[in-house]
Protein backbone atom coordinates (compact mmCIF):
# COMPACT_ATOMS: atom_id res chain seq x y z
CA UNK A 1 0.00 0.00 0.00
CA UNK A 2 2.91 2.31 0.95
CA UNK A 3 4.53 1.64 -2.08
CA UNK A 4 1.84 2.30 -4.51
CA UNK A 5 1.17 5.81 -2.71
CA UNK A 6 4.80 6.22 -3.20
CA UNK A 7 5.25 5.16 -6.58
CA UNK A 8 1.72 7.60 -7.70
CA UNK A 9 3.59 10.60 -5.30
CA UNK A 10 6.35 10.28 -7.64
CA UNK A 11 4.32 10.42 -10.80
CA UNK A 12 2.58 13.31 -10.04
CA UNK A 13 5.18 15.29 -8.61
CA UNK A 14 7.80 14.32 -11.57
CA UNK A 15 4.69 15.51 -13.65
CA UNK A 16 4.50 18.93 -11.98
CA UNK A 17 7.90 19.39 -11.93
CA UNK A 18 8.20 18.47 -15.32
CA UNK A 19 5.70 21.52 -16.25
CA UNK A 20 7.64 23.60 -14.16
CA UNK A 21 11.19 22.93 -15.56
CA UNK A 22 9.57 23.18 -19.08
CA UNK A 23 8.30 27.23 -17.66
CA UNK A 24 11.82 27.40 -16.68
CA UNK A 25 13.22 26.36 -19.75
CA UNK A 26 10.73 29.36 -21.27
CA UNK A 27 11.86 32.09 -19.04
CA UNK A 28 15.59 30.95 -19.86
CA UNK A 29 15.04 31.61 -23.40
CA UNK A 30 13.34 34.78 -22.52
CA UNK A 31 15.95 36.40 -20.75
CA UNK A 32 18.42 35.62 -23.21
CA UNK A 33 16.34 37.09 -25.99
CA UNK A 34 16.29 39.91 -23.79
CA UNK A 35 19.40 40.58 -23.17
CA UNK A 36 19.98 39.43 -26.84
CA UNK A 37 17.73 42.84 -27.56
CA UNK A 38 19.49 45.41 -25.39
CA UNK A 39 22.50 44.18 -26.70
CA UNK A 40 21.51 45.24 -29.96
CA UNK A 41 20.15 48.21 -28.81
CA UNK A 42 22.59 49.37 -27.08
CA UNK A 43 25.95 48.78 -28.88
CA UNK A 44 24.52 49.27 -32.43
CA UNK A 45 21.53 51.64 -32.15
CA UNK A 46 22.94 53.70 -28.59
CA UNK A 47 19.59 53.30 -27.69
CA UNK A 48 19.78 51.93 -23.90
CA UNK A 49 17.15 50.29 -22.33
CA UNK A 50 16.78 50.77 -18.55
CA UNK A 51 13.71 48.25 -17.86
CA UNK A 52 15.96 45.25 -19.30
CA UNK A 53 18.19 44.73 -17.01
CA UNK A 54 15.06 44.08 -14.35
CA UNK A 55 12.96 42.00 -16.46
CA UNK A 56 16.13 39.81 -16.61
CA UNK A 57 16.56 39.69 -13.18
CA UNK A 58 12.31 39.04 -13.15
CA UNK A 59 13.10 36.29 -15.23
CA UNK A 60 16.26 34.55 -13.44
CA UNK A 61 13.78 34.35 -10.21
CA UNK A 62 11.33 32.46 -12.24
CA UNK A 63 13.84 30.14 -13.97
CA UNK A 64 15.58 29.43 -10.79
CA UNK A 65 12.28 29.01 -8.82
CA UNK A 66 10.73 26.81 -11.25
CA UNK A 67 13.83 24.70 -11.83
CA UNK A 68 14.70 23.64 -8.22
CA UNK A 69 12.79 21.21 -7.93
CA UNK A 70 13.42 19.01 -10.61
CA UNK A 71 17.15 19.47 -9.73
CA UNK A 72 15.75 18.00 -6.30
CA UNK A 73 14.09 14.94 -7.93
CA UNK A 74 17.17 14.27 -10.45
CA UNK A 75 19.99 14.26 -7.25
CA UNK A 76 21.54 17.25 -9.17
CA UNK A 77 21.81 19.78 -6.12
CA UNK A 78 25.00 20.70 -4.83
CA UNK A 79 25.73 19.00 -2.24
CA UNK A 80 28.91 17.05 0.07
CA UNK A 81 28.87 13.69 -0.83
CA UNK A 82 31.40 12.62 1.24
CA UNK A 83 29.59 9.95 3.54
CA UNK A 84 26.64 9.43 0.65
CA UNK A 85 29.75 8.19 -1.72
CA UNK A 86 30.55 5.71 0.78
CA UNK A 87 27.38 4.43 2.76
CA UNK A 88 25.58 1.60 1.50
CA UNK A 89 22.29 -0.13 2.52
CA UNK A 90 20.24 1.43 5.13
CA UNK A 91 22.92 3.83 6.40
CA UNK A 92 23.02 5.04 2.68
CA UNK A 93 18.79 5.43 2.62
CA UNK A 94 19.38 6.88 6.30
CA UNK A 95 21.25 9.63 4.74
CA UNK A 96 19.26 9.89 2.12
CA UNK A 97 16.65 10.51 4.68
CA UNK A 98 18.28 13.25 6.12
CA UNK A 99 19.21 15.30 3.20
CA UNK A 100 15.70 14.96 2.04
CA UNK A 101 14.31 16.15 5.46
CA UNK A 102 16.62 18.88 5.86
CA UNK A 103 15.69 20.42 1.56
CA UNK A 104 12.04 19.87 3.01
CA UNK A 105 12.82 21.91 5.95
CA UNK A 106 14.29 24.33 4.31
CA UNK A 107 11.60 24.46 1.70
CA UNK A 108 9.03 25.14 4.27
CA UNK A 109 10.63 27.99 5.29
CA UNK A 110 11.22 29.16 1.83
CA UNK A 111 7.69 28.50 1.00
CA UNK A 112 6.10 30.64 4.10
CA UNK A 113 8.32 33.29 4.06
CA UNK A 114 7.68 33.78 0.02
CA UNK A 115 4.12 33.61 1.12
CA UNK A 116 4.70 36.50 3.61
CA UNK A 117 6.84 38.18 1.42
CA UNK A 118 3.83 38.21 -1.20
CA UNK A 119 1.39 38.66 1.40
CA UNK A 120 3.55 41.94 1.88
CA UNK A 121 4.04 43.42 -1.20
CA UNK A 122 -0.05 43.31 -2.43
CA UNK A 123 -0.70 45.01 1.47
CA UNK A 124 1.29 48.15 0.32
CA UNK A 125 0.97 47.89 -3.38
CA UNK A 126 5.07 47.41 -3.89
CA UNK A 127 5.70 48.31 -7.23
CA UNK A 128 9.32 47.35 -9.30
CA UNK A 129 11.82 50.51 -9.60
CA UNK A 130 11.58 50.31 -13.53
CA UNK A 131 9.02 48.58 -14.57
CA UNK A 132 6.42 50.02 -12.66
CA UNK A 133 3.58 49.20 -14.55
CA UNK A 134 2.90 45.34 -12.78
CA UNK A 135 2.47 44.53 -9.18
CA UNK A 136 5.94 43.41 -7.44
CA UNK A 137 3.72 40.74 -5.75
CA UNK A 138 3.25 39.16 -9.22
CA UNK A 139 6.81 38.21 -9.50
CA UNK A 140 7.69 37.11 -5.85
CA UNK A 141 4.67 34.53 -6.08
CA UNK A 142 7.39 32.49 -8.05
CA UNK A 143 8.96 32.04 -4.55
CA UNK A 144 6.26 30.39 -3.00
CA UNK A 145 5.60 28.35 -5.88
CA UNK A 146 8.97 27.07 -6.51
CA UNK A 147 9.26 26.57 -2.86
CA UNK A 148 5.87 24.60 -2.62
CA UNK A 149 6.69 22.46 -5.16
CA UNK A 150 10.34 21.56 -3.91
CA UNK A 151 9.01 20.75 -0.67
CA UNK A 152 6.67 18.21 -2.47
CA UNK A 153 9.66 16.67 -3.97
CA UNK A 154 11.21 16.14 -0.79
CA UNK A 155 8.44 14.76 0.80
CA UNK A 156 7.94 12.16 -2.31
CA UNK A 157 11.37 11.36 -1.95
CA UNK A 158 11.11 10.83 1.65
CA UNK A 159 7.79 8.61 0.97
CA UNK A 160 10.04 6.68 -1.26
CA UNK A 161 12.87 5.63 0.65
CA UNK A 162 10.26 4.53 3.86
CA UNK A 163 8.35 2.46 1.23
CA UNK A 164 11.66 1.19 -0.59
CA UNK A 165 10.55 2.57 -3.66
CA UNK A 166 12.57 5.43 -4.08
CA UNK A 167 15.46 5.42 -7.31
CA UNK A 168 18.73 6.73 -6.06
CA UNK A 169 19.81 9.04 -8.93
CA UNK A 170 23.60 8.85 -7.70
CA UNK A 171 23.79 4.96 -7.22
CA UNK A 172 25.38 3.08 -9.69
CA UNK A 173 22.78 1.25 -10.21
CA UNK A 174 20.39 3.63 -11.26
CA UNK A 175 19.10 3.81 -14.82
CA UNK A 176 20.75 6.83 -16.43
CA UNK A 177 18.32 9.21 -18.64
CA UNK A 178 19.14 9.31 -21.97
CA UNK A 179 18.61 13.43 -23.34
Amino acid sequence: MLAKLARGADRVVGALSGLAVGLAALATLGCLALVCYAVVLRYFFGLPLSWTDEAGGFLVVLLVMLAVAEAQRRGEHIGVDLLLERARGRSRRALQAFGAACVAAAAAVLLWQGWETVAFSRMIGARPLVIAEIPLWTIEVFLPIGAGLLLLVSLAQLLGLAAGTFVDPESPEAPKATE
